[in-house]
């Protein structure tokens, strides 16, 4: 990686970390082939040249080098948290002492501080902002709507985010175009479902080192996340109930073979539950009080919304920390209740989040699509876009040669017949 000049404008924990950063940074660049890829295009291109990006995202090794990848492309980068727990400060100070690129980002901030950050990212001035969440538009849009004038485009990264960007376009208050990293297929199909299977079920495991062989598992929505978890949590022994509020969602959930039901009759019989449907209140009162004694559960989804933290704290007449990301709520009655991480995302906060060989998509699509909005934004509508189609193909394909791996080309006659409508029986 190229040598930076250092930043004097951060907000980390403590710089001194940076030497131990950097080697995880380094480690997890080896499994990026095609940032890589990419990264080497835009040194040579620089395609991203007088482009300011303020991008609100987990800290993590991974983020470091998609923000390596951008500034190699020539754009003038800014980072901070998307998540008061995911950050890891030894990636933030490497990135900034070895990268020289401004980070707000500590372990543990407060929500004054979080906001702090953001707004810290926003005084950048960016042309570009990239989103996990949708927090740096919603204050945009909220609190600085003169600046959105400076805004070429932006790009989200969680079904969370997507889902607040639709209704702000809905209700025609969204100010300049987005592009849905979310929805790519190499994205979702992968981040969200190999990833979030994997590094929720690992958080969960680092934090309280359960067997999940006999246990039931109960898995608040089915959606690529669900599904990815459902899979992973069966491989490892569990029994898995599903709980969902869209009919075609729950019915793809039954005929995968699990068990679907509403979550007042699962909180009686799970032993480990987990959200991730992206909405609030997924887990509250009556669903604790009707929990086993011992009951571990967890939030995968991006806010700290899913479950009603907040009311178990007012049920509870005493509360514990028995191991590092795990509070015991004891109810009056005796019963314990185990919130893992604080109700943030349990995968982020107890474990390391998406191995770097799945983030290495997900952000190959975030770079080129900085690249794509600096490009066409003068075409873009104020509108929530999915990424392009032949960006997604060319991220496939590039993960498919780093993979060693070749596949078929149609032949002249085979385009012919797909493309005619005149041949039948």
């Amino acid at each position: 990686m190229s040598k930076a000049k250092k930043s004097t404008n951060y907000d980390i924990k403590n710089i001194r970390l940076a030497s131990q950063g950097k080697k995880k940074i380094d480690w997890a660049e080896k499994q990026m082939d095609v940032l890589r890829l990419i990264k080497s295009r835009f040194e040579k291109e620089k395609p991203l040249e007088g482009i300011r990006i303020s991008a609100c995202l987990h800290v993590t090794t991974e983020t470091a080098n998609l923000m390596n990848t951008l500034k190699s492309g020539g754009a003038d980068v800014v980072l901070c948290a998307s998540n008061p727990l995911s950050t890891q400060d030894d990636t933030a100070a490497s990135i900034v002492k070895n990268f020289g690129i401004p980070t707000y980002s500590i372990c543990g901030e407060d929500r004054k501080v979080y906001y702090q950050h953001l707004k810290a990212a926003l005084d950048h001035k960016p042309h570009i902002t990239m989103d996990d969440g949708a927090d740096l538009v919603s204050e945009l849009l909220s609190k600085r709507k003169k600046q959105t004038k400076e805004i070429l485009g932006s790009s989200e990264e969680t079904t969370t985010g997507v889902i607040r960007l639709r209704s702000m376009e809905k209700k025609k208050v969204l100010r300049f175009p987005v592009i849905a990293v979310n929805d790519a297929k190499t994205k979702h199909l992968f981040d969200n479902y190999y990833g979030t299977g994997q590094s929720t079920l690992d958080g969960i495991l680092r934090a309280t080192n359960i067997l999940y062989a006999g246990k039931t598992v109960v898995i608040a929505g089915y959606g690529s996340c669900g599904r990815g978890l459902a899979i992973r949590a069966k491989g490892m022994g569990a029994h898995v109930i599903v709980t969902e509020v869209d009919p075609l969602c729950a019915l793809k959930a039954q005929m995968d073979g699990n068990q679907v039901m509403p979550m007042s009759h699962a909180c009686r019989l799970g032993d480990v539950f987990i959200t991730v449907t992206g909405n609030t209140s997924v887990i509250r009162k009556e669903h604790f009080v009707n929990m086993k004694d011992g009951a571990i559960v967890s939030n995968s989804g991006h806010f700290d919304v899913e479950l009603d933290v907040e009311q178990l704290n007012k049920m509870s007449k005493e509360i514990s920390e028995p191991r590092d990301f795990v509070q015991a709520f004891m109810l009056k009655s005796g019963k314990v209740i185990n919130i893992l991480a604080e109700g943030r995302l349990v995968n982020l906060a107890a474990a390391e989040g998406h191995p770097a060989s799945v983030m290495d998509m997900s952000f190959a699509n975030q770079a080129l699509a900085a690249e794509y909005i600096t490009k066409n934004h003068e075409s873009l509508e104020n509108k929530v876009y999915a990424v392009p189609e032949d960006i997604d193909a060319e991220i496939a394909a590039l993960k498919l040669k780093s993979m060693g791996i070749n596949i078929d080309q149609l032949t002249p006659k085979q385009k012919k017949y797909l493309a005619s409508w005149t041949i039948g029986t």
